[in-house]
């Protein structure tokens, strides 16, 4: 019997980064390991004044009266900007690219802002990375995914549990895998 020969690719476990700048120091980015891990994921700080002056502490730019909730995940807080009034849950935001939430957002429970991903077409496996921008009054429901170089237009709603691919017009409401429009929001 003739065994069949597969054609695989081997990828490289040193893939290309390219250009990509953490913008930290080592000794900054190993502070902020242990900071996020006691105090941020742990949840043993419910205080969200206090957590909002340690991410300012390692870079991040917060606005007023923000509300930052115990067991959130924030890779880098030098690539953050949160406007006046945002809300964001315990939810997860690996950001090796800049993430910029505008004021009056929220980000719930258990959603996760992804800005890096990998070149799969490349045997390398090369790093690439684009911002995630929410406008004002953006709301990312409970476990929804948001993929990188995705926009959320002023006021719209990914519901719980879907994945934007692509830019949400303003006051959208999207919903599935990939997220799609099924509405527009009316505030009253």
């Amino acid at each position: 019997m003739e065994q069949k020969k597969l054609n695989q690719t081997q990828l490289h476990k040193n893939f290309n980064t390219g250009k990509f700048d953490i913008g930290a120091s080592r000794l900054k980015q190993f502070l902020w390991y242990f900071t996020e891990v006691f105090f941020f994921r742990s949840q043993l700080m419910p205080i969200s004044v206090i957590l909002v002056f340690l991410l300012r502490i390692f870079g991040a730019k917060i606005g007023k009266e923000v509300r930052i909730k115990p067991g959130i995940h924030i890779k880098y807080p030098w690539k953050l900007t949160v406007g006046d009034y945002s809300w964001l849950a315990d939810c997860y935001i690996e950001n090796l690219d800049w993430v910029r939430i505008e004021s009056n957002c929220c980000i719930s429970q258990r959603a996760v802002l992804i800005t890096g991903n990998h070149n799969y077409k490349s045997s390398n496996f090369d790093l690439m990375t684009a911002p995630i921008i929410l406008e004002a009054g953006a709301w990312i429901g409970a476990a929804a995914k948001v993929c990188p170089g995705v926009r959320l237009g002023s006021h719209s709603v990914l519901t719980m549990g879907s994945i934007a691919t692509t830019d949400l017009d303003a006051y959208g409401i999207y919903q599935g895998n990939p997220a799609s429009k099924v509405n527009v929001r009316k505030i009253s």
